[in-house]
């Protein structure tokens, strides 16, 4: 593992994992609306939109762990007309903001449905954005042959495509369960007599107010799956194991070429040689293991589940989606320690 590149190898990933989560939610709501109706594309997508925020912030704060003096920051914006590098931060904090904006007016239900999609449409092409940045970033650089490839865009999105369909997924049967570990226990928490529960005393004060909406908000949002639900859930679930093979695949295929360009090349064999090793036959196994074996095995599993008993597919998917974020940081460390210049 490249340490000294680490918050940059933290930053790079976990980035790209919330864009393409965001992206895949936003492909998600827009299909289940045009079926199901915007109540159901809510239910489905809502829970999940709330955890991207604070990743991405987590990775953000990492990112300026490589900063001698973040201090420094505040010059980007007097660059972005000439620098990639400014490009990135600006079209990432525009994603973040944009991203808490809709997260708030979701919440609160402010505007209507269709307005809610348009902000989720620019917030997604601010991460587009943030990801070309990353990219472009290291491609420009011609003096570093690894670098200078268009596989770099490739790994980049890639990356972005495969964590958000894992990690949505992954989401997805985490909130059923969480749905119905909530309906179980207000169930077993019913009088025993079947007589009315029995209401809290109202709470006073503007802070007592804020505390009693948020908790009718939690409680709207985690109500019970019902079984049109479910079969979203699950044939989402499968499209999305489906997919993340695709690109997993994508990937391991590209590796091969990528070596070979730079092995024929004098002025990238020294860059080839680090695409070997154990450490990088490790990242391979691990990656295939994650988008390949896991996937296919989530899909079968989706395919006949009982709403009762998801258990099999949330530990699948789980553990499919963890070792694809493990193999994708060490990606992104050989993505580093592939940095051989040449020329002066």
């Amino acid at each position: 593992m490249n340490v000294h590149e680490l918050p940059m190898i933290l930053f790079t990933v976990i980035a790209q994992a919330c864009v393409g989560t965001f992206i895949v939610l936003g492909v998600l709501q827009l299909a289940a609306s045009a079926r199901y109706g915007a109540r159901t594309a809510e239910r489905l997508t809502e829970p999940v939109v709330y955890a991207i925020g604070p990743a991405l912030v987590l990775g953000l704060a990492v990112s300026t762990l490589h900063m001698n003096d973040i201090t420094n920051t505040l010059n980007v914006f007097r660059h972005v007309g000439s620098s990639w590098l400014s490009r990135e931060i600006v079209f990432g904090m525009a994603f973040a903001g944009l991203g808490f904006a809709y997260a708030l007016v979701q919440w609160f239900k402010i505007g209507t449905f269709r307005l809610r999609q348009l902000l989720a449409g620019v917030t997604a092409l601010a991460g587009i954005a943030l990801v070309w940045s990353m990219s472009q970033i290291y491609y420009s650089l011609i003096t570093v042959p690894a670098w200078h490839t268009p596989v770099v865009p490739f790994h980049f999105f890639a990356t972005t495509l495969m964590l958000g369909a894992l990690a949505v997924a992954c989401a997805l049967m985490i909130t059923t369960v969480v749905r119905r570990r909530g309906a179980t226990r207000r169930s077993t928490a019913e009088p025993a007599d079947g007589g009315p529960e029995p209401v809290p005393a109202a709470e006073t004060g503007r802070g007592g107010a804020l505390a009693t909406a948020v908790r009718a908000r939690v409680s709207e949002i985690n109500e019970p799956t019902t079984s049109i639900e479910w079969e979203l859930t699950t044939r989402t679930v499968r499209w999305l194991a489906l997919a993340s093979a695709a690109v997993g695949v994508a990937i391991l295929i590209s590796y091969p070429l990528h070596v070979a360009a730079l092995a024929s090349d004098p002025a990238g064999a020294a860059s080839a040689a680090v695409f070997s090793g154990a450490f990088f036959v490790a990242r391979l196994v691990l990656l295939g293991l994650a988008s390949v074996i896991l996937a296919i095995f989530t899909y079968r599993a989706a395919s006949r589940a009982a709403l009762e008993r998801p258990q099999v597919i949330v530990v699948l998917i789980a553990a499919a989606f963890v070792l694809a974020v493990v193999a994708e940081l060490m990606g992104r460390s050989l993505h580093y320690a592939s940095m051989i210049r040449i020329g002066i």
